[in-house]
């Protein structure tokens, strides 16, 4: 007889939430294969014991935000109400199901104004070490690339901004080889405060920056699309660990950070041999950077920027011994100059260009004089093409596939990285290390709990096995 008005609140069940979660659940393998403490000498400092309130420990706000990152949670608001309904949560944070979860407001504080980017730099750098530790690391082959993260910025809120010509890091360098190129074929070399040599200008140029997030860049998709993004410059191992990041504002060009994020990653795994990326990076100067560190780049073929009506870029022959350049009708192309971009200038004779029968192909310039361009480092290119015929060059390119992009689309697919809520480069900067530390937990959890459930398994069959041995005898 169902008893009307029967208040369920009557009756106490005692709920065991330890005996509520699988034995296989991810937050489990996750407990198990890491030691949360480590978080406590890394924020010691930021607490004091004799003043103040009782604080939220720092290890249950690091996992609030690491459950977040893991099941692509959007924003702290929601995570916060996740955790509030699920149990295997609450498990992980070590609350029970009558315990209060910390507000999002106090969690959103402690990463905004109190744990710094360097803070959360070791978080990212103490996960890696763990799977170092454990053996799972392959940095023998590593690979580059970037992604686009759509910032929180209205694309109808800008204005323009002039900004200076960025320095690169190898200017100083580039700029004593092209003088002293200039020296050997009889130039004056040029000046350090030389702004303006053959009509070569440095200057500064006009952007279309966000009032909204002014550290975000406009980012064009294709042809008609557009936004304003950040890049998160990537590397990771053929294991799909990712090594090292590097985030800018969406409108920087993917080479542009390449020597940043190989200098952090280089000088931590000295044992790279092989450096994978796409067309993007395939310059004279970072095939030439990489060479000369006695590593392999593997990049693959690049479209020359050449126009379709002409002549191919491959027949015009560059002889070394003469150093000129052999046109498609034999005739020859002198040197003319090395200009401040590092580029030889050769240029043909206009009285032998007027009555040249494919001259329609060849140059549309008023003074019937073509042009041809080699950078002084071109020799790095051609080696970096040799890499890319080779077995090594095809082996390694073709696992872009399996890795890299395969780590951006698990980032964007299952930890919610297509788009950000956070602004500033700071704040997205740590936004980013925290996720792809997450998604190395993941990883380096899952690999572990595999190892452990095989050894299992081989140990009983060890036993039966010695066993039956035994009883035999």
């Amino acid at each position: 007889m169902l008893e009307k008005g029967h208040n369920q609140r009557d009756s106490i069940e005692i709920i065991n939430i330890e005996e509520r979660i699988p034995k296989d659940h991810l937050l489990r393998k996750i407990d198990s294969s890491i030691d949360f403490t480590y978080i406590y000498d890394l924020v010691g400092n930021l607490y004091s014991a004799e003043k103040g309130r009782p604080s939220i420990d720092p290890v249950v706000l690091f996992k609030i935000v690491l459950l977040q990152h893991l099941y692509g949670i959007p924003s702290l608001r929601q995570t916060i109400r996740e955790i509030d309904m699920n149990m295997a949560y609450r498990w992980f944070l070590g609350y029970n199901l009558s315990e209060p979860i910390p507000h999002f407001a106090t969690v959103s504080y402690a990463f905004t104004q109190r744990y710094d980017s360097e803070i959360v730099k070791k978080v990212f750098q103490w996960i890696l070490y763990e799977a170092e530790q454990a053996g799972y690391l392959s940095p023998e082959v590593v690979f580059i690339d970037a992604t686009h993260i759509k910032a929180s910025a209205n694309l109808k809120k800008h204005c323009k901004k002039a900004i200076p010509q960025a320095a690169r890091t190898y200017d100083k360098q580039l700029r004593d080889e092209i003088n002293a190129d200039r020296e050997a074929h009889g130039k004056k070399p040029f000046r350090d405060d030389d702004d303006d040599i053959d009509g070569d200008t440095i200057s500064g140029k006009i952007i279309t920056t966000s009032t909204t997030d002014p550290d975000a860049g406009l980012f064009h998709k294709g042809e008609h699309q557009k936004c304003f993004a950040y890049g998160a410059h990537t590397v990771c191992d053929k294991n799909n660990f990712i090594l090292g990041v590097e985030v800018r504002a969406g409108n920087v060009h993917d080479s542009t950070v390449f020597d940043t994020l190989y200098e952090r990653v280089a000088a931590r795994f000295p044992e790279i041999e092989v450096i994978t990326m796409d067309a993007a990076y395939k310059t004279p100067w970072i095939a030439k950077r990489i060479f000369d560190d006695g590593r392999l780049p593997s990049l693959p073929y690049k479209r020359p920027m050449t126009a379709n009506y002409g002549h191919k870029w491959y027949e015009y022959v560059y002889d070394e011994y003469y150093d000129c350049i052999i046109c498609p009708e034999y005739q020859v192309l002198n040197y003319s100059t090395t200009n401040r971009n590092g580029y030889r200038e050769f240029k043909s004779k206009p009285y032998i260009c007027q009555t040249c029968p494919t001259r329609e192909k060849c140059t549309h310039s008023h003074n019937a004089q073509k042009l041809v361009t080699r950078h002084i480092w071109h020799d790095y290119i051609e080696r970096a093409e040799d890499v890319r015929h080779s077995p090594k060059g095809k082996l390694t390119y073709g696992l872009r596939s399996q890795t890299i992009e395969r780590v951006f689309a698990d980032a964007k697919e299952k930890h919610a990285m297509r788009y950000t809520h956070h602004r500033s480069l700071a704040r997205v900067t740590n936004w980013v290390r925290l996720k792809f530390a997450a998604m190395n937990l993941k990883k380096l959890a899952t690999w572990r709990w595999r190892k452990l459930c095989f050894n299992s398994l081989f140990s009983i069959f060890i036993g039966f096995y010695t066993k039956r041995e035994l009883s035999v005898i």
